[in-house]
């Protein structure tokens, strides 16, 4: 999304947008007045949701919801929303100039992600270069990325023994980070001052390490032991985040110092995320 965000496609155009279930709704509305220049943008999306049905044999009301956005009067009234996804596939059935950068953009992304399932070391590859142009220093990039391994190894063990959902996950993840740090991924977040951020991306290079190895643990723990349901892997989840904040508090007495932080990337200058 960082080179789509380059794209100057709703420039000067207000997007209505909502937070609902963990995910941001865009007004459908309003991306295809910002696209199109419709005098009438509820028509233009009216007759366009019953040409792509006639064409296609999809409904784009599928993949929208109504949600209450403020109106020009001022009045909350129900209006389509899409998530991103739908938003999408729905700027791809949009015949106008506007909209062609963001289908060229599609296009490469599609490409890229089926050239890293074929290989995926470029996906990490590409993630390494994301992180690099971002500002993170080299040292904080690579304990990241064998993060992403350990953490994908951890979860994969997760769902063969039975943790699979999204909720499962959290769970787990509460336990491990609480026995690690004192706190759960939602309480660090707080203390980092983030909202929808990704916790990971605003840690330094310490607290990732020991993420690391209260996770890496943890997927041994299992694998020893042949763990097989939730109770049995919060147990798990317990003992591999006290392994890792057992090392954490050892550090810490012999440095004088903690090693957790309040502060975040976008407070932090380059140099301060290795300490």
């Amino acid at each position: 999304m960082q080179e789509a965000s380059r794209i100057a496609l709703f420039e000067g155009k207000q997007i209505r947008k909502s937070f609902v279930d963990g995910e941001w709704w865009f007004s459908v509305v309003d991306v295809v007045g910002a696209l199109t220049d419709s005098e009438n943008p509820n028509d233009y999306w009216y007759k366009m949701k019953i040409r792509i049905t006639d064409e296609d044999g999809f409904q784009l009301s599928t993949i929208c919801r109504q949600l209450k956005l403020s109106a020009p009067d001022g009045k909350m009234r129900e209006t389509d929303c899409s998530n991103t996804e739908g938003l999408f596939r729905i700027i791809q059935s949009i015949p106008s100039p506007k909209a062609e950068p963001f289908k060229q953009w599609l296009a490469k992304v599609g490409y890229e992600r089926v050239q890293e399932i074929e290989n995926p070391e470029l996906g990490m590859q590409r993630m390494r270069e994301l992180y690099r142009q971002k500002g993170y220093p080299e040292s904080w990039v690579e304990e990241r990325m064998r993060g992403i391994v350990i953490r994908e190894d951890l979860t994969n063990e997760w769902d063969n023994r039975g943790a699979d959902t999204p909720r499962d996950y959290g769970i787990l993840t509460a336990e491990i980070s609480k026995a690690t740090f004192g706190v759960t991924p939602s309480e660090y977040k707080e203390v980092k001052g983030l909202k929808r951020e990704n916790l990971r991306d605003h840690m330094n290079t310490f607290e990732l390490l020991f993420t690391s190895l209260a996770e890496h643990s943890t997927a041994e723990i299992h694998r020893t032991e042949d763990s097989q349901g939730m109770t049995k892997l919060s147990e798990d989840a317990k003992a591999g985040g006290d392994i890792a904040g057992g090392a954490r508090q050892q550090l810490e007495k012999r440095l004088g110092k903690s090693i957790m932080s309040k502060n975040n990337f976008k407070s932090l200058k380059k140099g301060d995320f290795t300490n």
